[in-house]
């Protein structure tokens, strides 16, 4: 056993180290959102005007455009069902939106790299691409899963480990509470859960294996990546790799600037994504030891994953002709790029005044 020790690269045991680490600080940022989120009930509802899935679905999507990612959007939305501030279907909606706002991160490396000189389809056609796949997905996915929920099929599906981890970290976790509730108000106690939550995302990216673009690494990509279902396995498994689809869907821009990946190839790359990307957010709801957490990440989840083989199994052919000729015509016409710009800010704060 210590020969094998001894063979690891000392940046490997350090990666593990900080990776290890960084699950730590994630759940250490839950337990603050969870506490601080107990007076934050009245704001959410009345200030903010969340009172129906609607109004969760347009902050959910609002707020991950804010934080350019979706996963920290889902963990505090988590933590609002666990103090009953939202219910089910309002913590689906919400979630469904940290998706849907969580895809703009991408179009947003695509403009840099067209400030940079870099061929502008090239750049901003992945980002257009997240958005737009994303969006046409989570069409359906919001009546599947709200339809799923309202039945009720998958209340029963549990993971009996939650309890145990629950008790695991408060042990660790409570003195520490203790100290900070003596001193901070709640609703700093739930700023700071924010910020230790964003730190925890922070060391996970610190924490992940560096990805170089050499061409001999690359060069045969194409060819293997021509079946959907080949990039659409590849999506979900970078994306459980690195529990973020915000950097999962990123590493696209740089490879379709450099002509790794074809454009078609994207679709079921990031139907993938979309699926594996509730993995850091089914942790936070085992974490949490909330069943209706977990039935609300899962049937989100799964209503993701049954409309995405919908399409890839019946209709893919016709969907990515669509897909690529909405994006071409976005990206030759700058009018009607303008008013799809409009629209994806504007439909969520019209959400928000439902």
């Amino acid at each position: 056993m210590s020969t094998i020790l001894r063979k690891i690269p000392f940046k490997t045991v350090g990666k593990i180290a900080l990776f290890v680490f960084s699950l730590f600080v994630f759940t250490f940022a839950l337990i603050l959102l969870k506490e601080g989120a107990r007076e934050l009930g009245p704001f959410v509802r009345n200030f903010l005007d969340v009172n129906n899935a609607a109004n969760a679905l347009g902050f959910g999507w609002l707020f991950a455009y804010s934080v350019m990612s979706g996963s920290p959007v889902a963990a505090i939305t988590l933590t609002l069902l666990d103090v009953g501030t939202l219910n089910a279907t309002q913590a689906f909606a919400m979630i469904s939106g940290s998706r849907l706002g969580a895809s703009f991160i991408v179009l947003f490396i695509g403009f840099m790299y067209t400030l940079r000189g870099r061929e502008r389809k090239a750049s901003m056609s992945s980002g257009l691409l997240s958005l737009v796949v994303t969006q046409t997905v989570y069409i359906p996915v919001l009546f599947l899963g709200t339809w799923l929920l309202n039945r009720g099929w998958m209340d029963q599906v549990q993971l009996a480990q939650g309890a145990e981890l629950s008790s695991f970290f408060d042990l660790i976790f409570d003195p520490i509470m203790t100290l900070i509730l003596a001193w901070l108000p709640r609703w700093a106690v739930f700023a700071l859960g924010f910020g230790v939550l964003m730190g925890s995302f922070a060391l996970l990216d610190r924490a992940l294996p560096e990805m170089h673009l050499e061409e001999g690494a690359f060069q045969g990509m194409p060819r293997i990546l021509y079946r959907p279902i080949v990039t659409f396995l590849l999506g979900a498994l970078v994306t459980t790799v690195t529990m973020s689809v915000s950097l999962s869907l990123s590493i696209l821009v740089p490879l379709s600037v450099r002509g790794y990946i074809r454009r078609e190839n994207i679709i079921p790359y990031i139907m993938g994504a979309n699926i594996t990307t509730f993995v850091d957010t089914l942790m936070a709801a085992v974490l949490l030891g909330n069943p209706n957490a977990f039935t609300v990440v899962l049937v989100n989840m799964m209503s993701v994953a049954v409309v995405s083989m919908i399409i890839i199994g019946l209709i893919y052919l016709p969907y990515e002709r669509g897909i690529l000729r909405f994006v071409n015509y976005l990206l030759n016409h700058n009018l009607a790029l303008a008013l799809y710009m409009f629209g994806i800010v504007g439909i969520p704060i019209l959400l928000m005044l439902f």
